[in-house]
């Protein structure tokens, strides 16, 4: 007799119909989709990152907000981490909200990444909530803005804690998870790892985990885990109002050398995508040509 086989029918309608509770719960759904349902179905079938889910820290405003819509528009499922209450829990929520209404699944979880509790706990609502994890973003990221030799034993701690030991524990905490989805991991680095600034510290914890992209990128290959970073160059957030009173001479870059949060989400989108896969260990310079151009910060 032939073996019993699963009725994936049943499983795919169910699937199906899961995915499509949020758009069917919106009020104008018959006017933003007159066709009906399965053209949206199908629409969502045909995203490179459909029923995969994605884990973004740092995602509630600037280049993670950016890189959390663009994999939402891909088709998947966000995990939001936000490191604080107040307005970061109101702009999580906000975020969450428009990610539903592409019709994907969102949920918002708190979680300062230099805290290893902080982090299982991200990482255990995050995958419960959604079943799997397939991509884990390295984006969150905290400094003062000032030389080295002048930060205090509190700024020091915090400085390495944030943007070195708690991208380590976020990676750890998510490999399980990525090991069974073949999974990728980003980190979100900066041209401060490789120009020189007088009051930007972080850039040595850039260039720290720039080697970590190289390292695991070869680590993990056995793991079936992948690993690569995206160089920003100067992007206009809500730090770069800080940059601009202590860089001097900023205003003399052109305007046409500034990116938009957008266009990292974009190659932090690619790096996850099936066209990145002869791409391993490496980090992508992303910034419009300026390091080209050697513009010096002093």
């Amino acid at each position: 007799m032939p073996e019993e086989q699963p009725d994936h029918d049943a499983a795919g309608k169910n699937r199906l119909i899961s995915l499509s509770l949020p758009i069917l719960a919106r009020a104008d759904f018959g006017q933003r989709h007159p066709g009906g349902l399965l053209p949206v179905l199908n629409s969502m079938e045909n995203q490179p990152f459909f029923g995969k889910v994605a884990l973004v820290t740092g995602s509630s405003r600037g280049i993670g907000l950016a890189i959390a819509t663009a994999m939402a528009r891909e088709g998947a499922d966000l995990v939001v981490n936000y490191r604080r209450s107040g307005k970061s829990v109101e702009k999580a929520e906000a975020l969450c909200q428009q990610i539903r209404d592409m019709g994907r699944r969102a949920i918002a979880v708190q979680g300062d990444i230099s805290v290893k509790a902080d982090v299982q706990r991200m990482v255990k609502e995050g995958t419960e909530a959604m079943g799997r994890l397939d991509f884990l973003i390295l984006n969150a990221a905290i400094a003062p803005f000032k030389p080295i030799e002048k930060l205090f034993e509190k700024e020091l701690k915090q400085l390495v804690g944030v943007n070195y030991t708690g991208n380590i524990l976020c990676l750890q905490a998510a490999l399980p998870h990525l090991e069974k989805t073949d999974g990728n991991i980003v980190f979100v680095s900066s041209l401060g790892s490789r120009f020189y600034n007088t009051s930007y510290p972080l850039g040595s914890m850039k260039a720290a985990m720039e080697a970590v992209v190289r390292d695991c990128g070869e680590s993990l290959r056995d793991r079936g885990v992948n690993m690569n970073g995206v160089c920003a160059g100067l992007v206009k957030t809500d730090s770069f109002k800080v940059l601009r009173q202590l860089w001097e001479g900023i205003e003399q870059i052109p305007e046409e050398l500034f990116l938009q949060p957008e266009e990292v989400a974009d190659v932090v989108t690619f790096l996850c995508s099936p066209s990145a896969r002869a791409i391993r260990g490496q980090t992508l310079v992303v910034d419009h040509g300026m390091s080209n151009r050697l513009y010096h910060g002093g």
